[in-house]
């Protein structure tokens, strides 16, 4: 049966990471705006405060880890509150020394390993929308052990840096999601996931794309009845079954169509449609682009 986290994992391609050290000492906070990019970070010693835009504050304590997959604005700081210093995200992320706020000399309250890495699928952005806005995983030494050595690696110049890079961010963003599936996740596929039921659909769905799905066919391989099947699978997922069902294919289509050997009609098949006119039409409708244009502007070299 198919997996789905790790085919979503694969499609957004994690790639370009970076990291570095993170400290804090007496009175400080910092405020960073909106940046977009997915960034993590362990906290190697101390703690400090977190607040996410949108999100109730967190006290990051020693063994503590950290992901935002799309990072909103967000603030840190000591546990003493001041105000905080405004700082450009994409400046500071450029900046490759290890950053101190507050007090600069003597010993630090707060260490940490932080860093950002970018996502090469062009549909990003839909795939994200299934994670949590922050996963946040206590007293974890697995990835603790993982950011130090996207730490290191980003520090190296040894052969296939790039590629080391990539996969070691692909089990960190596994292992963060995994640590954070549960009934209690917040809706998304995670939770989906942890649903016994609602999973079975999900992994049929993600097993075979192009079938002629309907929500009754889901909810039979569920055990469900249609209605109960539906208001579920919407509760947990935070999408309906057949808007989740499109957002999957047309992710497949994306990933498909930026290849250099392969025909409009076979990625017409392979997700579900009869005819390359058909799938035209709902990708140019769903995207905003016909598939041919955004095969000539994303396609791999």
């Amino acid at each position: 049966m198919a997996d789905p986290l790790t085919e979503v994992i694969s499609l957004l391609q994690p790639r370009a990471v970076f990291s570095k050290g993170i400290s804090g000492a007496g009175l400080w906070a910092v405020r960073y705006a909106d940046f977009g990019r997915p960034s993590f970070c362990t906290v190697l010693a101390g703690s400090c405060l977190l607040a996410v835009d949108g999100q109730a504050q967190i006290t990051l304590r020693a063994g503590d880890f950290i992901l935002l997959p799309a990072t909103p604005g967000f603030t840190m700081s000591g546990l003493e509150a001041t105000t905080p210093e405004l700082i450009d995200a994409t400046t500071a992320a450029l900046a490759n020394e290890e950053v101190r706020h507050g007090r600069l000399d003597g010993p630090a309250d707060v260490r940490l390993l932080g860093g950002y890495f970018e996502f090469g699928s062009p549909d990003a952005g839909l795939l994200v929308s299934l994670m949590p806005a922050v996963i946040h995983v206590c007293d974890t030494k697995r990835l603790t052990v993982l950011v130090d050595l996207v730490n290191d690696e980003c520090n190296s110049k040894r052969a296939g840096h790039d590629l080391v890079l990539s996969r070691l961010v692909e089990v960190l963003l596994i292992e963060a999601l995994r640590a954070t599936s549960g009934n209690d996740a917040p809706p998304g596929l995670l939770r989906g996931l942890a649903d016994e039921r609602i999973a079975l659909a999900i992994r049929e769905i993600h097993r075979d794309p192009a079938r002629s799905w309907t929500v009754a066919a889901m909810a039979k391989i569920s055990a469900l009845s249609r209605t109960t099947f539906f208001e579920r699978f919407a509760r947990t997922i935070g999408v309906l079954p057949m808007e989740y069902l499109l957002t999957w294919r047309m992710a497949i289509a994306k990933s498909l169509l930026r290849q250099l050997d392969i025909s409009l009609a076979e990625v017409a098949q392979r997700v579900g449609y009869n005819s390359a006119s058909a799938f035209s039409t709902a990708f140019s409708r769903y995207v905003g682009q016909t598939p041919g244009r955004f095969a000539r502007e994303n396609r791999l070299s």
